[in-house]
């Protein structure tokens, strides 16, 4: 590939009297890190490399506020002191959400992904339902299986314990699998270290729920920043600033992502929602109406398993929320 490439320059620029570099060649590499601005890309060789996005392919058709994320796979052109990223393969999955920018629609917060690990608190910060359920239903659309993490069980009081286990009991149910653990003691993270094993991962979550504290439980010798919490506003600080995937020593990769304050989604027309809430869409085939929105119709499953206790109300009000949204988007 090389020689071709190579062989290429030349017919170009030998018109132009331009003096062609010897090592100017053509790569296919791993996003490794983004900062917005630049890249590093695991190269296929191996070596690691500074990257840019060439300024024409950033603006063609772009309509995200990152149009290259961490894990994408993308071909690099190289030989200069930076490289220059002058195409993207097909995401085979990502993961993505509302942009706080208003000039772009979205942010894609990792793509090519095995998993998602999403880090959840029920106190310190509080991680609310509605945040949770966004988030899984944003990975169900993209085809993405997760993983609900509780951290900070080592603070739990007795109505700390109660609701988390609510929780996991609302969420089991569904399918998903979830965790109890402590970043800070080390109680139950064999289980995350099992679950990371031999995948890719991308961890999510709030501000302040303890994601770099967990990625450095997990694998010490990264020694990711951490900080405290604010105790006047009860949220976290963001110590992770970009997106980087760090290697683990038991195979596979984890992406530590920076925190947020919401989730916004993205791309779901109002009628697909209930096909991201697992239970509301195995329920909907027993509607009196295909096309019913489980919202007010008369015969509709859904509404009578809400009503019964077989659907959570958390999750039918994070459903709701999501449906009210969509509709004024539209």
């Amino acid at each position: 590939m090389k020689d071709k490439y190579y062989h290429y320059l030349c017919v170009r620029y030998r018109v132009m009297n331009i003096v062609v570099p010897n090592e100017i060649f053509m790569q296919k590499g791993i996003v490794v890190k983004s900062t917005g601005s630049w890249y590093i890309v695991r190269m296929e060789d191996g070596e690691m490399a500074k990257c840019r996005i060439r300024g024409r392919f950033r603006l063609e058709g772009i309509r995200t506020t990152n149009p290259v994320a961490v894990g994408d796979c993308v071909v690099v052109e190289t030989g200069a002191e930076e490289g220059m990223i002058t195409g993207i393969e097909p995401r085979k999955n990502y993961i993505i959400r509302k942009s706080t920018n208003l000039s772009k629609e979205s942010h894609i917060i990792a793509a090519n992904v095995d998993q998602a690990l999403l880090v959840v608190t029920v106190n310190h910060p509080v991680t609310s339902t509605v945040f949770i359920d966004r988030f899984l239903a944003s990975a169900e659309a993209y085809n993405v299986p997760t993983v609900i993490v509780f951290n900070k069980v080592d603070t739990y009081g007795e109505e700390d314990r109660a609701m988390s286990g609510a929780l996991m009991m609302i969420y089991r149910k569904i399918g998903y699998t979830c965790l109890e653990v402590s970043a800070v003691t080390g109680e139950q993270v064999e289980a995350v270290r099992e679950v990371l094993q031999g995948k890719v991962t991308v961890l999510s979550g709030l501000s302040g729920v303890g994601k770099s504290t967990l990625i450095n439980r997990v694998e010490p010798g990264l020694d990711l920043k951490t900080a405290m919490i604010s105790e006047t506003h009860d949220s976290g600080k963001h110590t992770t600033t970009f997106a980087e995937m760090f290697p683990l020593t038991g195979g596979g990769s984890i992406i530590d992502t920076p925190g947020v304050r919401s989730f916004g989604v993205v791309d779901m027309k109002k009628e697909e929602i209930s096909h991201f809430f697992p239970e509301i869409f195995a329920r909907a085939e027993n509607c009196r109406f295909y096309n019913c929105t489980h919202t007010h119709e008369p015969g509709c499953a859904v509404l009578e398993a809400v009503e019964a206790g077989e659907i959570s109300e958390s999750r039918y009000a994070s459903y709701l929320s999501m449906m009210e949204e969509s509709g004024k988007y539209r």
